[in-house]
Parts: C-alpha cells; sequence; structure tokens
C-alpha cells in the first residue's frame, strides 16, 4: 500500500510544485528554483524507495477507477524500463532546474518557466507510469502541449513562434494517429489495461487489424522522436532556451517515441512488417541525421541533427528487435540522455558566455573556457564511441547486432555498411564540434568577451560528465543492475545473456568501431574547409528543408485549399454558414427519427390551461419578434429575448421546477446585461439599403424564419413526446428514486449535476472558463468602432450640467443622472452576496447550488461596474477572476480525484450527517465541496468577460482625450 502511494506521489508533485512554481512573484527566481530542484529531488527520493521492489524484479501498480465501465482508468504501473525513464527524467531534470537557474536572464519570468518544466516532468511520469494506454495518451498530448510553452518560451521572436507551433502540429497529429492506434490495439487485445494488452501478443499479431494498428502506432512514435521523414521539427525547436533543449533532446521529449518502441516491441514486434518499417526509418533516420549535423554552422543545429540520428540508431535496434538489440537500445537511451544533456549545457555556456552559437564565428575558446572545453570535448568523445567512454559501450552493441542481424534480404545484408557510414559522419561533426569551437585561433569581433560560467552553472556539466567516464570505465558496476531491471521487464523470460566488460577481444564490431573513428577524422580533416564557408546541408540536398515543404503544406492545408472550398461551397458570411450547420441538423435529425413508433405524440390535453397557452403566445410572440428585429433593431431585439426568457422562467414554476427557474432567471440578467454592455461598442447598422438588396435580405428572413420553426417546432415536439411518455420509461424516474439515497440531496437537478453527472459538470466549467479567457483574450485587442466614440446624450446632459456648476470642475461630479440607481446598485452588493451564499449552502436539497450562486455574485459585481466608473470601482473592490477560474478548476478536479483515497471510482461523492454542536444533526456531502469549484469558476469566467468589457470604456477614454489632443494642435 506505501509503493502504490508512492507512485501516486510520483505522479502528483511535479503538477503540485508547477501550481507553486507560477503563483510566485516574477522576481523570486531563487525561490522558484529551489521549488523546481526539490520537486525532482524529493521524486528521485521516491524512486529510491521503490528500487527493492523493482531490482527484485516485481512491478508496483496502483489501480484508481476512473471511467471503469468503459475501461478507461488510471493504473500506475512501474516496472524496470519505467523506473529508468523516469530516473532519467527527474535526475536530468535536476540537473536542468540547476543550469537553469544560472541561464536564464533578469528578463526571463522564472516562475512561468519553472512552472511550465515541472509540469512537462509530470506529464514526462504519467506517460511513463500510465498501466492504461488510453490515460497514456492523454499524457502523451499533454507532454506535447507543454513542449510547445516551452519551445515558444521566448514568445517575442518569430523563431520561437514558429518552432513552437511545428512541434504542437506534427507531435500532435502523430498523438491523434497514436490515439486511433492505441483503439485498435486495446479492441484487439479485449482491454485497455496495459498488462492485458502486452499478455495478448500473439493475439494481436495474428489480427487482421494489426497492420493498421502498426501504422498508426508508428506514426505516433516517428513524430515524437523526429524519425524520417518527420525529423525536420526538432532543429527548428532549438529556438527554446538552452535548458528546454537540454532537457527534451536528452531525457524527455524526444525519447517518448523509443520509449514506446520498447516498451510494445513484445507485442508488436518480431513480424517482417515490424522489421522493416521500423528498422529501415531507423536506418535511414540515422544516416540522413549524421550526414546533416556534420554540415550544419549553428552549434545547437548541429546537436540537434545528432540527436536526431541517435534516435535513429535506437529505432533501429528497436526493428531489429532481437533480445540482445532490445537491451542495446535500452542502454543506448541511458547513455545518450546523460552525453547529449551535458554537450547541450556546454553549448549553452558558450552562447549564453560569448553571445553567439555561430561556430563560423568561434574559435580557440579553449584558451578562455578550459574547463568548459575539457568538459565539451570529453562529452563529445562519448558521442563519438571513443573508448572508456559510455557511448562507446552501447554503439559496440549496436554494431554487433547490426552484423549478426540476417535474415536473407539485402536490407539486412547492407546494415553493417549503413552503421559504418553513419558512425563515421558521428564521428566527424563531434570532431568538427570540438576542434571548430574549442581550438584553432583566438576568437575576433565576439558579441562577449569569453570567460568561464559561474561555478554552479558548469557543476550539472561537470556532473553528467563524470557519469560519462564511470559508466564507459567500470559499467557493470554502475549501471549494470539498472539495465538488467529494464530489460528483464520488457523481455521477462527472453532475457538473454550480455557482457558489459570493456574487452570482447578483437572481434567484427571492434573492427568496425576502428573504422568509423579512423574514416570520420579522414572525413573531416579532407571537408572541414569547404564546410565552414559551405551551405548549412550537405551538396545537391541542402535547398531542401523539411520546414519549408512543411509551412508550404500547412498553408495549402489551413489557408489557401480551405479558402477555395469555402468559395466553393459557401461564404465568409456568418449567417449562410449557421444555416449550413442548422440544415444539415435538422436532416440528420429528421433522418434519425424517421418512423420511429415510440416517439409518437399522443395529444394530451387534461388540466389544460388558458392563461399557460396565453403566456407561451406572448413568449412565441417575443421570440418571433427578436429574430425579426435583429437585423436592424438590436436593442429592441435583446428586449424581446428577454422577454422569451421570462416567459421560460415562468414555465418552469408552472411545472414545478424551481431550481430551473431560479437558474434560467439569473442567467437571463447576466446575458441581457453583457449584452448591452456590448452593444454599446459596436458599430451603428445602415439604415439606408437598396431596393434589390432589401428584397433579397426579405428573401433569405423568410427562408431563414421556415427553418426556424422546422427546428424549433421538433425539438418542441420531442420534448412533448418525451415528457408524455409513460411513467417507469424516463430517466428521471430513475433519478428521484435515488437521489436521496444515494447522492444525500432531496434537490434531485443539483445531485445529478454535482454527483450523477458531475463529470459533465466539470467539463462544463472548464468551458466556461475556456469561454472566458478567450472573450477576454480577444477583446484585449478589440478596438470600438469610430461611432462609438461618440459622447452618448446623457453625457452631454452632464457635462453642460457640470459647466453650469460654480467652482466645480469638469469630471469631478458623480453622474447625477445616476445618481439614485447608483446608489442602490451599491448597496445591493452585501444583499446579493447574502442571497448568493444562501443559494449555494441549500442548493443540494432546495432550488440553489454552486452555479447559481456564482452567476448571483456575479451580478453583484456586474452591479457595482453599472453603479459607478470603472477605475472608481477596481480602486475600492479588487478582484482577480482568473486565479478564482484556477481556484474553482482545482477544487473540482481535487474534489473528483479525492474519491481515489478510499478506493473509489473518479468524481464518486460521499453524503451522511454530521452533528453540530447547538444545531444537531446536518446533511453534508463532498459534493458540496465540488459545488465550490463550480461556484467559484462561474464567478471567475463571468467578472473576467464583465471586466473585458468594461474595459473598452477606459480604452474609449483614451481615444476620446487622444482626438481632442490632436484636434488643439
Amino acid at each position: 500500500m506505501v509503493q502504490q502511494s508512492l507512485l501516486l506521489l510520483l505522479l502528483v508533485l511535479p503538477f503540485v510544485g508547477s501550481i507553486f512554481a507560477a503563483t510566485m512573484q516574477a522576481k523570486a527566481k531563487n525561490a522558484v528554483a529551489w521549488l523546481s530542484g526539490g520537486t525532482m529531488a524529493v521524486g528521485l527520493g521516491i524512486l529510491a524507495a521503490l528500487w527493492p521492489m523493482i531490482s527484485a524484479g516485481q512491478v508496483v501498480r496502483d489501480y484508481n477507477a476512473w471511467l471503469p465501465r468503459q475501461g478507461i482508468n488510471l493504473t500506475l504501473r512501474m516496472d524496470g524500463l519505467a523506473w529508468i525513464f523516469a530516473l532519467m527524467v527527474l535526475g536530468i531534470g535536476l540537473m536542468v532546474v540547476i543550469y537553469a537557474r544560472y541561464y536564464l536572464s533578469s528578463r526571463d519570468s522564472a516562475p512561468r518557466f519553472f512552472a511550465l518544466l515541472l509540469a512537462f516532468a509530470g506529464s514526462m511520469n504519467g506517460m511513463i507510469l500510465s498501466g492504461n494506454i488510453i490515460v497514456l495518451i492523454v499524457f502523451w498530448e499533454m507532454t506535447s502541449l507543454f513542449s510547445f510553452l516551452l519551445i515558444g518560451f521566448w514568445h517575442h521572436t518569430p523563431n520561437a513562434r514558429d518552432g513552437a507551433r511545428m512541434a504542437l502540429v506534427i507531435t500532435g497529429t502523430g498523438g491523434l494517429c497514436l490515439l486511433a492506434g492505441m483503439l485498435l490495439i486495446g479492441y484487439m487485445a479485449g482491454s485497455y489495461d496495459l498488462d492485458r494488452v502486452l499478455a495478448a501478443a500473439d493475439v494481436i499479431r495474428a489480427h487482421p487489424l494489426y497492420l493498421p494498428a502498426l501504422i498508426l502506432f508508428l506514426l505516433g512514435a516517428f513524430t515524437k522522436s523526429a524519425q524520417f521523414p518527420f525529423h525536420f521539427w526538432l532543429p527548428n525547436a532549438m529556438a527554446a532556451p538552452t535548458p528546454v533543449s537540454a532537457y527534451l533532446h536528452s531525457a524527455t521529449m524526444v525519447k517518448m517515441g523509443v520509449f514506446l518502441l520498447v516498451r510494445f516491441s513484445p507485442v508488436l514486434g518480431g513480424t517482417p512488417e515490424w522489421f522493416n518499417i521500423v528498422g529501415g526509418v531507423g536506418m535511414i533516420t540515422l544516416t540522413i541525421g549524421a550526414v546533416i549535423a556534420l554540415f550544419r554552422h549553428d552549434l545547437k543545429g548541429l546537436l540537434a541533427y545528432s540527436t536526431i540520428s541517435h534516435l535513429g540508431l535506437i529505432t533501429a535496434l528497436c526493428g531489429i528487435g532481437s533480445p540482445e538489440a532490445i537491451v542495446a537500445a535500452i542502454f543506448h537511451i541511458m547513455n545518450h540522455a546523460v552525453f547529449k544533456a551535458s554537450l547541450f549545457m556546454a553549448a549553452g555556456i558558450v552562447d549564453h558566455e560569448t553571445g553567439t552559437r555561430d561556430m563560423r564565428r568561434l574559435s580557440g575558446l579553449a584558451r578562455y573556457m578550459p574547463m568548459t572545453a575539457t568538459l565539451a570535448t570529453v562529452a563529445a568523445a562519448a558521442m563519438a564511441g571513443v573508448p572508456l567512454l559510455n557511448g562507446f559501450l552501447s554503439k559496440e552493441m549496436f554494431f554487433a547486432e547490426a552484423y549478426a542481424w540476417h535474415s536473407g534480404s539485402p536490407f539486412d545484408d547492407s546494415m553493417p555498411y549503413i552503421a559504418v557510414l553513419a558512425s563515421t559522419f558521428s564521428v566527424a561533426y563531434s570532431l568538427r564540434l570540438i576542434h571548430t569551437v574549442f581550438f584553432g585561433p583566438a576568437p575576433v569581433d565576439l558579441p562577449k568577451v569569453p570567460h568561464e560560467p559561474v561555478h554552479w552553472m558548469r557543476r550539472p556539466v561537470e556532473l553528467l560528465v563524470l557519469l560519462c567516464l564511470v559508466v564507459g570505465i567500470v559499467p557493470a558496476q554502475t549501471v549494470g543492475p539498472w539495465l538488467d531491471a529494464a530489460a528483464r521487464s520488457v523481455l521477462g523470460d527472453a532475457m538473454p545473456y550480455y557482457s558489459l566488460a570493456l574487452w570482447h577481444g578483437i572481434n567484427a564490431p571492434l573492427i568496425m568501431s576502428c573504422i568509423a573513428v579512423a574514416a570520420g577524422v579522414l572525413v573531416y580533416c579532407v571537408t572541414a574547409s569547404r564546410i565552414a564557408s559551405g551551405p548549412e546541408g550537405p551538396p545537391l540536398i541542402h535547398r531542401i528543408r523539411g520546414a519549408r515543404m512543411f509551412d508550404w503544406g500547412l498553408v495549402k492545408l489551413t489557408w489557401k485549399w480551405p479558402r477555395s472550398t469555402a468559395r466553393f461551397f459557401g461564404t465568409d458570411r456568418l449567417q449562410p454558414q449557421l444555416r449550413l450547420l442548422v440544415l444539415i441538423g435538422l436532416f440528420c435529425a429528421t433522418y434519425s427519427l424517421w418512423g420511429a413508433a415510440r416517439l409518437t405524440p399522443a395529444l394530451v390535453l387534461d388540466n389544460a390551461s388558458v392563461i399557460f397557452a396565453l403566456i407561451w403566445v406572448v413568449g412565441a410572440a417575443c421570440a418571433v419578434g427578436a429574430a425579426w428585429q435583429a437585423k436592424y433593431h438590436r436593442f429592441a431585439a435583446l428586449i424581446l429575448l428577454g422577454g422569451a426568457g421570462l416567459v421560460t422562467v415562468v414555465t418552469f414554476v408552472w411545472f414545478s421546477a424551481p431550481d430551473l427557474a431560479v437558474t434560467q432567471l439569473l442567467v437571463e440578467i447576466v446575458t441581457t446585461v453583457l449584452l448591452l454592455l456590448g452593444l454599446r461598442w459596436l458599430p451603428k447598422r445602415r439604415e439606408e439599403i437598396s431596393s434589390d438588396a432589401l428584397l433579397r435580405s426579405r428573401i433569405r428572413r423568410r427562408v431563414d424564419l421556415v427553418i426556424a420553426l422546422c427546428c424549433g417546432g421538433g425539438i418542441a415536439l420531442i420534448s412533448y413526446i418525451v415528457m408524455t411518455m409513460a411513467p417507469g420509461n424516463l430517466a428521471s424516474d430513475w433519478f428521484l428514486e435515488h437521489a436521496y439515497a444515494e447522492g444525500g440531496g432531496t434537490n434531485v437537478v443539483n445531485v445529478i449535476l454535482v454527483d450523477f453527472r458531475g463529470f459533465d459538470t466539470f467539463g462544463e466549467i472548464a468551458v466556461l472558463a475556456i469561454v472566458g479567457l478567450t472573450v477576454f483574450a480577444l477583446l484585449r485587442r478589440f478596438r470600438p468602432a469610430m461611432e462609438s466614440n461618440e459622447m452618448t446624450e446623457q453625457q452631454r446632459w452632464q457635462n453642460a450640467y457640470d459647466d453650469a456648476q460654480d467652482g466645480r470642475e469638469r469630471g469631478d461630479t458623480v453622474r447625477d443622472y445616476l445618481l439614485v440607481p447608483g446608489v442602490i446598485m451599491q448597496w445591493m452588493f452585501p444583499v446579493i452576496m447574502v442571497l448568493a451564499a444562501q443559494l449555494f449552502f441549500r442548493g443540494h436539497d432546495l432550488p440553489g447550488g454552486g452555479f447559481a450562486a456564482g452567476v448571483a455574485l456575479a451580478i453583484a459585481f456586474l452591479l457595482q461596474y453599472l453603479a459607478a466608473d470603472v477605475t472608481w470601482i477596481e480602486d475600492r473592490l479588487r478582484i482577480l477572476p482568473v486565479r478564482w477560474i484556477g481556484f474553482g478548476l482545482l477544487v473540482a478536479v481535487g474534489t473528483g480525484m479525492g474519491s481515489w483515497m478510499f478506493g473509489y471510482p473518479f468524481m464518486t461523492t460521499y453524503s451522511q450527517y454530521i452533528r453540530v454542536p447547538l444545531i444537531g444533526d446536518v446533511p453534508a456531502a463532498s459534493a458540496l465541496i465540488f459545488d465550490l469549484g463550480v461556484f467559484a469558476t462561474v464567478v471567475g469566467a463571468v467578472v473576467l468577460m464583465l471586466i473585458a468589457i468594461a474595459h473598452q470604456s477606459l480604452r474609449w477614454s483614451r481615444a476620446r482625450s487622444a482626438a481632442e489632443e490632436k484636434e488643439e494642435e
């Protein structure tokens, strides 16, 4: 039980740290660095506590029910492979945190950076630990999102924005393919549980859907690990800060694809399709990445293509798929993480201390930065596969597998030669990196005078380089147990014998290594001068840029082709598009319900009321009038729309649904006032129109009226049929029966919202939060129409009144024409707050609830903005709606996760009576806490939209002042 709790803590810890980091002040660099480093260190401590079980070959599991009927649960699973990857995520993450503390400038937002870094690490942990393949995809896409934010951290630069966008599009599209593949795999295995999928290898490989599932699966893995032809996004991600690059290239983002290849190789591997696709793509990527890396002039660009090449090496090993190849793949994943993180950090030091990454400007830095030069040399030698370093051992294992694997095809016979060729270029670009940057003549005309960095900025590099040496000299004593546990968790009984000894005699792999080293030195010596003055790419193919092809395709897919399609099928105007959508919906509903005898309406006129019918006649007239007047008389249309809303409120009351009536009334108030405020800033409608345009408009409006009547009548008919169905056939009967027994509340509507359908409600408040943030973001850049800046008639009266007052300056007086209603609205604030509290606390048993209470409190704030000037009210009443939104969502999801502590599915609620002194037994339910999250989110979202609209008056005031000053000049 303790180990299971540790798994959940390991998953949640980075996200909690991210939340705390995001709330810190911008200048709290030291505090947020300590927080981030401490979070990583605690995670490492958890891994150390779990190691005894992992080393014994056990699998630690933690089951948390989420959607058990659909087979989707938050199952956490740690074996040797997951332990190794979590160690890389947290261990190198700790090094990156220390390094970033000294890399980031004072202009960078350290809290935002470390918050994103911790959230990214948490997403990686979630993907690694997922024991359910659908939940794995959720965390997989979260890594794409947070990597997008990290790559675009310097969003003020175009390269950062373009690189982040490219990475998100490529990896996000691959993630959708992977989701489809996982759905097929789960269907073939009969479960989404990872253990059951791994046990169904024979069934999956023999299934007719194996090949489509394999292709979709590999598309996801190849895009994430930057395999050909999707490799081009990774170099463009170099616009990110170097700590991000070091983290993404070594232990996290790009290792996810090869992690899946290793994890699922026993399930999907062992077939000709797997070998040809995975092995072929791996060898192509290995060679292309190594060749292009030699020609790159940007220091980080060279390292990026070297990462692509080494990922191709790991992919090729997975494609070979033999037990020895899987061991070699895992070993090289570990080695590559160490030397690539150290190289990126060294490159960042060079850039940080010289002001450039252009290798054509860098030279002779060893005399200014001897320690950095030494560290980078050792790390580059490990990347090249020099003996006594960790990279040499895993590359030897790769050569052995490439040489030993034979199945009779020409591709098999060529693998040793391709491996030597790619390794030759690996040696060449490693040699170029060290020789060009650190040796040769002294640099001239650098942006900065080069010097060694502060000690703690270099400490992570020193530790990682020391690991390269230690692992290369005594591998069996250092990483041997870790490698054995990871490989055994994948291979099981097929675990082969392998040796991590430094010397295996003179054999084929050693000869291949010697040839590669010698040829690499020769290649660099022959091409060094030509490369330094040439383009960034091999001859003949340097003009072929994957990024350009991506941009061309993106423009075609998102602009030219959609525009052409829109011109052919539709129009840019919103009304025809809405008409098309409504007609499609009408057609689909009619087709689906055609001939459904069980929905035949039965006319029921018992207890029919003439008064109610008249009320609905008024409501229908208001609705039709609102639609008719919306074209040229928006204010009248809004008033009529409010009338239709009030009729709906009366209807709810008439049919004994007071909870719905209260909510509808509150929503009517908020929407009406917000729309009125919005109408203030819209341009005027055209008052004159030609006769032909008027005729077309009338025909179009009559057609729209017919469509609206068909749709509205259809919905009304369906609602009438459902409400007149025989008792016992309705879902409402079940809710009425179980609301108090299982939900602990007598207000059935609220119990449904916060208990039975709590997950739906959480999705709805998340959408509401997104809408509020979107409205705020759009209105920040919105500028009112010119005619909206004209002074209103009431303001002219006020200015005339102000001018008539002796001893008073214009603008110093209160708006007297709003004096009485303004005072009343201000006095209403505490009254409405009490009303909101009453609606909230009684919502589980009587009409009310978190949503209604949130809207009521939002009305209280809305009245204050109406009663006084924006600046005046915000100086006296401070509310931070974004924090309210964040708090509400966290409370809602935290309440849902709390059920896991007691072994129940996500969002399961609990209710009982508690004894309160002097009061007695009081009903209480955990759903009340969830309702608090709903309340806070609603308040935050509505007030955020209110503030966005209200601030238009400030922009209007500044625009009018600027216009007056211009006239005076």
